[in-house]
């Protein structure tokens, strides 16, 4: 044996401890193994981290649509009893135009101030009567037609002629279609 391999033989002694000395090849082999073990790591840090992201923005979007359904949940709360209220409104006008016949003004006034203040404590809850006259456009989307009659003239032909029952809005959504009665063209 030669000098040079009795050397790499021997142990090296660091404050008392024996080792041997180290393989340059073992050291090769062992930072390979360092350096997938922290790839590896990596990559599930990155997945995990993905993971997360998708669960936090899959949360906002369950906030955010719980919230919409709660606020149009409020804003038709009460669309039940104001469906229900919809023929006391009609009974007040039928009852306005009849009393419009006599003599009686006082009555008239009395009966158009309840008919008004009712109008507008169911107004301030999101109640809307729809705008629809005579000679307005039909629309199928919004109306609803009883019947066609001949067209008194031309230009009522595919239009409204007469407007049998209000219709109303609650919040922007119609909980009843006005009933009209249509020029046939």
């Amino acid at each position: 044996m030669s000098k040079k391999e009795d050397i790499n033989k021997e142990p090296i002694s660091e404050n008392g401890v024996e080792k041997e000395q180290a393989n340059p090849e073992t050291e090769v082999i062992a930072d390979e193994q360092v350096q997938s073990e922290s790839e590896k790591l990596q990559e599930e840090l990155g997945l995990e981290k993905d993971k997360f992201l998708r669960l936090f923005a899959e949360f906002e979007n369950y906030k955010k649509r719980t919230a919409k359904e709660r606020i149009e949940l409020f804003k038709t709360a009460g669309q039940d009893i104001m469906s229900s209220m919809l023929p006391v409104l009609d009974d007040f006008e039928r009852a306005l135009s009849e009393i419009s016949k006599t003599k009686e003004k006082e009555l008239f006034k009395g009966v158009e101030l309840i008919r008004q203040k009712m109008k507008n404590v169911l107004g301030s809850q999101g109640l809307a009567e729809i705008e629809t006259a005579a000679g307005d456009d039909f629309d199928a989307e919004i109306h609803d037609a009883i019947t066609q009659i001949p067209a008194p003239s031309e230009d009522l032909k595919g239009k409204i002629v007469d407007v049998i029952e209000k219709g109303y809005t609650l919040s922007d959504k119609i909980i009843r279609h006005p009933k009209v009665v249509v020029g046939q063209q």
